[in-house]
């Protein structure tokens, strides 16, 4: 049999196991558990680390039983990568293996003072102040800012720092410690894309950078090691896939960049998962935005290969207006029901939604916007609003889009997309024809995965997947075309940037009632 490569896709509201044969990229199986998201105040997102690791055991058990049942024999899997949610925050003791706090999700709005104070002491009140360096802006949604409020507020992780037992991680990291061991030998490592998002990390020198960390007032000795996003990093110690060594790592939107096999300067790919976000890439060197955007690492397939860079555009919101709209205003049962709410509506009729719950990210990174919705008439209903709901997705993409197209001054003729929610055919008709470009889908939409697998089969000692462009594995897509005239296209948008303006500067500092929440 041919040799299998597996993932661990850890995302913002699901972990996945999936397993692949090497040679054909075909997906043999998989196994998916739905992750609870806690909000313990307004504007805070937390998830539990032990849930998350967990939902990796049961999800990698579930597969190997149903491999099982397909008289697959698991020992064929010869290698495991790890993709995960980015930016996402955790603190664990290496002593007791235990987490010292709740993981602080990147979509996670506490640190808005914290965000405001750094602006405001940076020369020129400039959030791009440490751009480059790190090639992002100052904001809420990056790890360091949230490592400061854990070393602030919470009592256990000042004490496990003085006594050298606290070790900071992305979700990564949290999961390839546990994987290889935890307190018994545990491997504290991250790749290159996830560090890059931390803004503790230079994008030039490809380390931690030590001024960067005196800004943040992070101890450097809690950090894990930087490695390459393709490589053996240790070996499985538990479970039934004990001895197959993890050897590929990448943030979820970088894996989703190489499961699209966007490996050319120019080729770039929009992932439509909790947010949305669609990554260029810029080859050996890193491009810096004027729109918006942001810099980041892609990936670096092996310790001696050279790193790739992108160029991003960030939105948070994206299939978490779904899972809103169900689990907040119980407006639809299930996140497929919105494509038949939409369709029976078939517009949204003048009403416009900009679901900026954790702010607005790309281009505007603006933190004091907030959500809304306009345009609302007697005549307005659920359906119109599921369809607004989905035109924000849309209209969303269609911002950062523009940016990317301003920034490299070639614009994408077509745009290759994947993620959940990209099985909503109705969005995706809706995307092309705000975007006035065909959007391109392929069939297996689980390119994150895929990735990640893709890393780790590639790995020197693993060697069972090529990455040279004449193995790349064929793949079948689906192709939308714009059917509305681009007019009508530009005048829906017009309205939307308008609507996006009414949402701006809504919850500026900290109000007086709640400045004592703040430092709890």
């Amino acid at each position: 049999m041919d040799p299998l490569v597996a993932a661990i896709d850890q995302g913002t509201s699901s972990t996945r196991f999936l397993v692949f044969n090497a040679k054909t990229a075909k997906l043999i199986s998989h196994h998916q558990v739905e992750i609870n998201q806690s909000f313990p105040k307004e504007g805070w997102v937390e998830e539990d680390p032990k849930e998350i690791m967990q939902s990796v055991y049961e999800c990698m058990e579930r597969t190997c039983e149903k491999l099982c049942q397909l008289n697959i024999d698991v020992s064929n899997i010869k290698a495991v990568g790890v993709t995960n949610q980015r930016e996402t925050t955790l603190v664990w003791d290496k002593e007791t293996g235990e987490p010292l706090y709740n993981a602080i999700v990147w979509l996670d709005l506490r640190t808005q003072s914290t965000v405001e104070r750094l602006i405001n002491k940076a020369p020129g009140r400039d959030k791009n102040h440490l751009k480059h360096k790190t090639g992002l802006p100052i904001s809420t949604y990056f790890s360091a800012v949230k490592l400061r409020w854990l070393l602030d507020n919470v009592d256990e992780v000042r004490q496990a720092v003085l006594s050298e037992r606290a070790m900071f991680g992305t979700v990564d990291s949290w999961i390839i410690w546990c994987l290889t061991g935890g307190r018994k030998g545990g491997v504290h490592c991250t790749d290159v894309s996830n560090a890059s998002r931390t803004m503790l990390f230079n994008i030039h020198t490809m380390d931690w950078d030590p001024e960067l960390c005196r800004y943040f007032d992070v101890p450097m000795e809690i950090l894990p090691k930087v490695k390459s996003s393709s490589e053996i990093y240790g070996c499985m110690k538990s479970s039934s896939l004990a001895g197959v060594p993890i050897s590929g790592c990448l943030g979820d939107q970088s894996a989703a960049l190489v499961g699209q096999m966007c490996f050319t300067e120019g080729q770039a790919k929009n992932t439509y998962g909790t947010g949305c976000f669609l990554l260029r890439n810029t080859g050996t060197k890193p491009v810096m935005s004027d729109h918006g955007l942001l810099t980041t690492v892609a990936y670096k397939l092996g310790k001696d290969e050279p790193a790739c860079y992108a160029l991003e555009g960030s939105v948070a919101i994206a299939g978490a207006v779904v899972r809103w709209l169900k689990d907040n205003m119980g407006i639809v049962q299930s996140s497929s029901e919105i494509e038949i709410l939409a369709a029976a509506a078939g517009t949204s009729y003048g009403c416009y939604f900009v679901p900026a719950f954790s702010g607005l990210y790309a281009p505007y990174w603006e933190p004091s916007a907030r959500g809304i919705i306009c345009g609302l008439t007697q005549f307005t209903n659920r359906n119109h609003l599921a369809f607004a709901a989905l035109e924000a997705v849309c209209f969303q993409t269609r911002e950062i889009l523009d940016a990317m197209n301003l920034d490299s001054g070639v614009p994408l003729t077509q745009l290759q997309v994947d993620g959940g929610m990209t099985s909503n055919r109705l969005l995706m008709q809706l995307q092309a024809d705000i975007l006035c470009i065909p959007v391109v889908r392929p069939s297996m939409s689980e390119t994150t995965a895929l990735g990640a697998a893709m890393a780790a089969g590639a790995a020197e000692g693993v060697e069972v997947w090529s990455l040279s462009p004449g193995h790349l594995p064929h793949v079948t897509s689906e192709k939308y075309e714009p059917q509305i005239n681009c007019d009508e296209s530009e005048f829906r948008f017009a309205r939307w940037k308008k609507a996006v303006q009414k949402a701006m500067n809504w919850e500026t500092s900290e109000p007086c009632c709640n400045s004592n929440d703040e430092q709890q």
